[in-house]
């Protein structure tokens, strides 16, 4: 039975999804979401996922972040790994050409590409990660992604996403206003809470796509995460 806290997994609009959105308008909104990262949990559910693989890394590690905004995440994710004695080489990875160049200060390189079609060839790189990103695909493209993940992947692939919640959808609304976030990045973070996934769901993706089911970690901030050894 559904938690009454769950609501239906609905698809809206989200504003930034739309090619014709001003390059500006794009930059700025995703500083809203690399601070709500910071806030709510976004930065440190990607990172606690990523130290679980970096038990097992080898001393010179690659990170591909796809999707990777302003670059927050992999920034912080060689911090981590440079405390666990790992020197990692981080790759950022956006389809919008001005987050490839925005992020080249946070990552060591930027790459623009489509996150369905991954310039790599096959176990190229150590680890690869996506955060809150998934959501933003839907049926065959949400597989499609990733396929094309655990295809890069040598080591671990992880995924965090949103937690779908009424509790998370009215929480972000109302903490927008306080923080200044420009109306767009209120609208869209709203939507993107109401795609989220359960723990279960987002297994169920993953299997639909890889056969394979990982374990999925409900994380604070109503994120939820999973990760798993590429199957080859």
């Amino acid at each position: 039975m559904r938690d009454i806290l769950t609501p239906r997994r609905k698809r809206g609009i989200e504003i930034l999804d739309s090619p014709d959105v001003d390059p500006q308008l794009v930059t700025r909104s995703l500083g809203d979401v690399a601070r709500a990262n910071a806030l709510f949990g976004g930065v440190s559910s990607a990172i606690e996922e990523l130290k679980d693989a970096l038990n097992d890394a080898p001393l010179h590690t690659t990170l591909l972040d796809v999707g990777t905004g302003l670059g927050d995440i992999p920034w912080r994710a060689r911090e981590v790994a440079r405390q666990n004695g790992v020197e990692l080489t981080t790759i950022g990875l956006d389809s919008a050409a001005e987050l490839a160049v925005a992020s080249r200060s946070s990552v060591d390189f930027s790459v623009c590409a489509h996150a369905l079609h991954l310039p790599f060839a096959n176990d190229t790189i150590d680890i690869v990660m996506c955060s809150q990103l998934l959501h933003h695909f839907a049926g065959n493209d949400a597989k499609l992604l990733l396929r094309e993940m655990n295809r890069v992947a040598r080591l671990r692939v992880i995924v965090s996403d949103l937690r779908r919640s009424w509790i998370a959808a009215a929480g972000l609304w109302l903490a927008s206003f306080p923080l200044r976030f420009h109306a767009v990045s209120r609208h869209d973070g709203v939507v993107s809470v109401m795609r989220g996934f359960t723990p279960e769901e987002l297994v169920d993706t993953v299997h639909e796509a890889i056969a394979r089911r990982p374990v999925a970690r409900r994380r604070r901030g109503f994120r939820v995460t999973t990760s798993w050894a590429p199957v080859h």
